[in-house]
């Protein structure tokens, strides 16, 4: 898409119901919809049918499409019914919104982790549009184009979503959002709800590479990065990209890439 067409955030909240409420708009809004369910359920019209909306899914509406959303009794985990529905919602338009949504065919419902690297940009939206004086909308404009591209990478790494992949890339994402700080094999298991046995298979079937050898590239990219273009001295680069001492850190460092830290980071500061 091209950087230079314009795109406008027009609205966006986060809405919180304990109480029914239907909302059904025939022609649907003038402006492209995004609405993330954050919290408990709801149902909402999806191919014709009124679909099941659960904590994590993604609804996403082109301007005049049939619109219909139903928040009522639904059983939560206890087998209780209740009332319980949070989302976010976005509104936008312009001629960047029309060209990145004929780039590419998406389904109307999405499957989001959710994560803090989604999280902050919705919120971040939603706090730009808070605001009453808004001497810079540029900002909320592209936030809005980085959430749709990143929609648009998820569904790039997740071709044929099912349970299985589902769980590898939340933990595959949780490996790159942590890599900085020491975590543990449970750690990444704990975090999609499964032991620890099926979480190492499970990644391995999904990406060829086991978790600790997935984590450990992240990491030793974060510090070549951290090597050429910080200040930072070596024992402090191997601490912030993960490592829990610099003498382990040097030594996965100089077998990966043939050269120590320091040589490395004096060639790729040396002129050539």
């Amino acid at each position: 898409m091209d950087s230079n067409l314009t795109n406008q955030v027009v609205a966006a909240d986060f809405s919180f119901h304990r109480k029914p409420f239907n909302m059904t708009m025939p022609d649907g809004f003038d402006t492209y919809l995004m609405r993330w369910q954050t919290d408990g359920r709801c149902r909402a019209r999806i191919d014709d049918e009124l679909a099941l909306v659960e904590a994590g899914d993604l609804l996403i509406f082109p301007p005049g499409q049939f619109y219909e959303l139903r928040i009522d009794d639904e059983v939560n985990a206890m087998g209780e019914l209740t009332i319980e529905s949070g989302d976010y919602h976005i509104f936008f338009k312009g001629p960047w919104a029309d060209a990145w949504w004929k780039s590419k065919k998406r389904p109307s419902k999405i499957r989001v982790p959710i994560e803090e690297r989604y999280l902050s940009l919705f919120r971040q939206i939603v706090l730009e549009q808070r605001r009453v004086s808004n001497p810079y909308p540029e900002i909320s404009d592209y936030t809005a184009r980085i959430l749709c591209l990143e929609v648009d990478r998820l569904l790039s790494e997740q071709p044929t979503t099912t349970p299985k992949t589902y769980l590898a890339y939340r933990m595959k994402n949780y490996i790159e959002e942590n890599a900085s700080s020491m975590f543990k094999l449970e750690d990444v298991a704990a975090h999609v709800g499964i032991s620890v046995s099926r979480a190492v298979h499970l990644f391995k079937e999904t990406f060829g590479t086991t978790i600790m050898q997935y984590t450990m590239d992240v990491r030793l990219n974060m510090a070549k990065e951290r090597i050429v273009f910080s200040p930072l001295s070596l024992e402090d680069v191997a601490e912030t990209s993960g490592f829990a001492n610099y003498t382990y850190f040097h030594r996965v460092f100089r077998s990966r890439f043939g050269q120590s830290p320091k040589q490395f980071r004096m060639n790729s500061r040396t002129p050539t």
